[in-house]
């Protein structure tokens, strides 16, 4: 790819060039995985030490009781892991509807009863027993030492931080591990987990059997049975990862690969699907057509995620029919160049996250993603080992249906790695995080690059849309002016946003350049986080 360096849109950062990569949401978190590639580590050993740093460094976004899943290139192969957790075995629509009133549509937002067994523990373990190089131990080194030590509040997660305490205060164990003060911290306080540090030192000694075997998962039982939960040892004992193959969809000479429900990946998919039938290129990379016809098509995507995506063996429908070519183009053909509309989805049958990235210089690439869904999820903080447990319960519907809660199973999931290949080899892992604002970053900045030849950086950088429901899309501030005032003649009802941390994502991205061990890569980190893109 010729990229074009220069950027027209205003930003703090600048495109990074190294042999060996690390691209994060927080400096330390980057550097505690070029540790590990400096100590001869490959691309998953540095992945595992920057996503146990993140638990501890971003803690509105993820921690030690997240899900996780990742694509890598192994050297000769794509592999996806999906560490997406379960339902407790207590779990059914009456035991909700018992609690909670005979007309509750889904679990609770927050509070014990919207935590799934976290998977993200699970899931680094499986990727170093299958692909690391280092010690496990050594991974989690760093994590325990910024957890003990204690790191001073960066500015972007101070503000999330503020923004989550009056709803999230009073939930079991959040006061106690992250109002040290009785408040938020402010920027720039020492900040100290110790007691994330005793979990981390129990996982890394234990090999991740402390978690979901041993005395955090008795304490994570315990804990859920003293705070009206029904959460068990057993539940955690028998949580595995899977490994599982991605799914694709080619793209003007490159193909998207992402994971396969019950993750959202697929919208990613099917909007550039329905993109192929149009020149994207021959519209202005600003200007109201090219913005327009990725919205409508991510809208048509959605419409169909959101009627027929749930666990695979849950779903009346395959992903192969959703993915078909002629059934995407029939779905382009309901695109108005002069309307925004509010799509229904079709018949298939027919036809906050954090994430982050890792390449070496023998051409091992990992794309990563964690988080406790709704900022710092469920709010319930089991207190003597620092785990703050996710939300992703509330994403199952207590309705009958593809994503009807059941025990053991996995719901509806909004994280999503990417990873983009040509001709089978790779070219670029790469992820946006922020709930629905995931494919939609996806297609958005794969869009920038390939129709557009924007690099990295400057695709990142650029303005973002977010669609919501209907007709209702928010825009970054920056938008061009004029482009906006086009778009809403054209139906759609918009909102000009300025808080750019949840509503527009944030992504990190590391494309190869060539030969890693001769030329590199180049990597990029998101102006609307802590981030940072390093490398040697």
């Amino acid at each position: 790819m010729n990229f074009d360096f220069h950027n027209p849109y205003p930003t703090t950062r600048v495109p990074v060039f190294a042999r060996n990569a690390v691209s994060t949401s927080h400096p330390l978190a980057a550097q505690a995985g070029l540790r590990m590639l400096w100590k001869g580590g490959n691309a998953v050993d540095a992945a595992i030490a920057a996503a146990a740093a993140m638990t501890i460094v971003e803690p509105v976004s993820n921690g030690l009781g997240s899900d996780a899943f990742a694509i890598l290139w192994d050297g000769k192969q794509l592999q996806g892991i999906n560490g997406s957790g379960r339902a407790p075995a207590g779990w059914t629509p009456e035991y909700f509807r018992n609690k909670y009133g005979a007309d509750a549509k889904t679990p609770p937002k927050r509070g014990i009863d919207s935590a799934t067994v976290p998977g993200a523990v699970a899931t680094w373990v499986a990727l170093s027993e299958r692909y690391g190089k280092l010690p496990f131990a050594d991974l989690l080194q760093p994590a325990v030492e910024i957890a003990e030590r204690g790191y001073l509040l960066p500015i972007v997660v101070q503000q999330k931080w503020v923004a989550a305490t009056p709803e999230l205060g009073s939930l079991p164990g959040f006061a106690q591990s992250f109002l040290p003060w009785g408040r938020a911290p402010r920027v720039g306080e020492l900040f100290q987990f110790p007691a994330a540090a005793r979990a981390l030192r129990a996982i890394a000694e234990t090999r991740g059997k402390a978690f979901y075997e041993g005395e955090i998962a008795e304490a994570l039982a315990r804990f859920s049975r003293e705070n009206g939960g029904a959460h068990a040892v057993q539940d955690f004992a028998a949580f595995r990862p899977e490994w599982v193959t991605p799914i694709s969809k080619e793209y003007r000479g490159y193909t998207l690969h992402e994971i396969p429900p019950n993750g959202q990946g697929i919208a990613a998919l099917m909007a550039l699907g329905i993109l192929k039938n149009f020149d994207l290129a021959s519209h202005k990379v600003d200007g109201a057509d090219s913005q327009h016809l990725q919205i409508e098509a991510m809208k048509l995507a959605f419409a169909d995620v959101y009627r027929y995506v749930a666990e695979r063996g849950a779903m009346e429908v395959t992903t192969e029919q959703m993915l078909d070519d002629a059934y995407l183009a029939s779905r382009a053909k309901l695109i108005d160049m002069k309307r925004a509309q509010d799509f229904r989805a079709g018949n298939p049958v027919k036809g906050g996250t954090i994430y982050l990235t890792a390449a070496d210089e023998n051409g091992m690439m990992i794309s990563f993603i964690q988080s406790n869904y709704m900022g710092f999820g469920s709010g319930c903080v089991e207190p003597t080992f620092g785990i703050s447990l996710q939300n992703r319960g509330h994403g199952f519907s207590l309705e009958p249906g593809a994503n009807q809660v059941a025990p053991g199973k996995r719901p509806f999931h909004t994280i999503i790695p990417a990873f983009l290949t040509k001709e089978g080899q790779p070219v670029m892992s790469f992820g946006v995080m922020g709930g629905n604002m995931q494919p939609q970053g996806h297609l958005q900045t794969l869009v920038r690059m390939v129709d557009y030849q924007q690099n990295p950086q400057a695709a990142c950088d650029a303005p973002r849309w977010r669609f919501n429901t209907g007709l209702e899309i928010n825009v970054e501030h920056q938008m061009d002016k004029g482009t906006v005032e086009e778009l809403v003649r054209r139906g759609h009802r918009i909102d000009v946003i300025e808080d750019s941390y949840q509503d527009f994502g944030a992504g990190q991205f590391i494309w190869r350049m060539g030969e890693p061990s001769r030329e590199g890569y180049v990597i990029a980190s998101d102006s609307r986080r802590d981030g940072l893109a390093a490398g040697f």
